[in-house]
């Protein structure tokens, strides 16, 4: 789906282990957000298409995931990474082999991409099936299910360095599925919500201590993130709460190493709402991050382990911009 971002304008092969679910902590939504610390933006977009951009993820050494073409028909998803300093120069397509579009939607510091494809560009009702690239070597990955949607929805968004990628399918019904894929072992692992084990859940991003972060819809109607901890301190996997202060849905997209959470919150209803992008940490809470050309129109897609920032953001004319936020002093 494209909750997470626009997906192809529609939003697995061994049996699961396991749950990764334990006791729910409702915590993050408490004290008052604060405003956007500071940060130094840079608009970047593919020149082969400056209307649509989307930066979804940034590993540490600054490569970032994105694609451009907005899913529309006859303006397919074409996938990239995208490589410091970042000129026109450093886009590198990346699109599954003999897919008709592609979305590059996370990396790690191994350089492992994960994404999805379709094999259609009809504007909606295009089935879309994640895959991963390990050194070159594509191959599809979807979740093993008995009931998937038609047409099929499963999309892979984020991995980490041991090479776990987390994503989410859509069942029969309708309902989003979180789950975690092991790459080496090709096993998968659902991720439910212990409060909710029927919410419609996305798995959105994965750190290197196996910590989870996403967003499920509750059976009424509201959305809130997470963030799944894998067994921190002798725990079974918290399962925490994050709902932005006030906001009618939140969505969490990404995680780094230190539990900063990035994503989007929903301001406001109908044709009067907004979208704000955030931060979030154990510490200090939700604090708002506005690209200062997209106020009300930004999403935080992804962050690394220096606490960088990728996303995108609809500008004055119309367009989807991918940008990158760096931390200032």
């Amino acid at each position: 789906m494209s909750v997470k971002r626009n997906v192809l304008r529609v939003a697995a092969t061994a049996a699961a282990s396991g749950l990764l679910a334990a006791g729910a902590l409702a915590v993050a939504g408490s004290a008052s957000a604060a405003t956007d610390p500071g940060y130094a933006f840079r608009t970047l977009d593919n020149a082969h298409d400056l209307t649509f951009n989307q930066l979804l993820g940034i590993n540490d050494e600054g490569t970032i995931a994105g694609y451009f073409g907005s899913g529309a028909a006859g303006h397919p998803n074409k996938g990239y990474v995208l490589l410091p300093p970042y000129g026109q120069g450093s886009y590198v397509n990346e699109n599954f082999p003999g897919s008709v579009q592609t979305q590059v939607t996370g990396l790690n510091n191994r350089g492992v991409t994960v994404g999805f494809w379709a094999p259609t560009n009809m504007g909606s009702g295009d089935a879309n099936f994640g895959w991963v690239d390990v050194d070159g070597q594509f191959r599809q990955a979807d979740y093993p299910t008995s009931d998937p949607a038609s047409p099929v929805a499963d999309q892979l968004l984020g991995v980490n360095d041991n090479d776990v990628a987390v994503g989410f399918y859509t069942d029969g019904q309708g309902n989003n599925h979180g789950y975690e894929y092991d790459i080496n072992t090709n096993t998968y692992v659902p991720v439910i919500d212990p409060k909710d084990e029927s919410a419609s859940l996305t798995a959105a991003a994965i750190n290197d201590n196996g910590d989870v972060a996403g967003f499920y819809t509750a059976g009424d109607g509201t959305t809130d993130g997470f963030l799944l901890l894998h067994y921190a301190k002798g725990r079974d996997c918290p399962f925490i709460d994050l709902a932005f202060p006030g906001a009618s849905s939140t969505m969490a997209l990404g995680v780094n190493g230190s539990d900063e959470v990035v994503g989007t919150y929903t301001d406001g209803s109908g044709n009067s709402a907004t979208m704000h992008g955030f931060t979030w940490t154990p510490e200090g809470g939700f604090t708002t991050v506005d690209d200062p050309h997209g106020i009300g129109t930004t999403t935080v897609n992804g962050v690394n382990d220096h606490g960088d920032l990728v996303g995108f953001y609809t500008d004055s004319a119309g367009n989807t911009d991918g940008f990158l936020a760096t931390p200032q002093g």
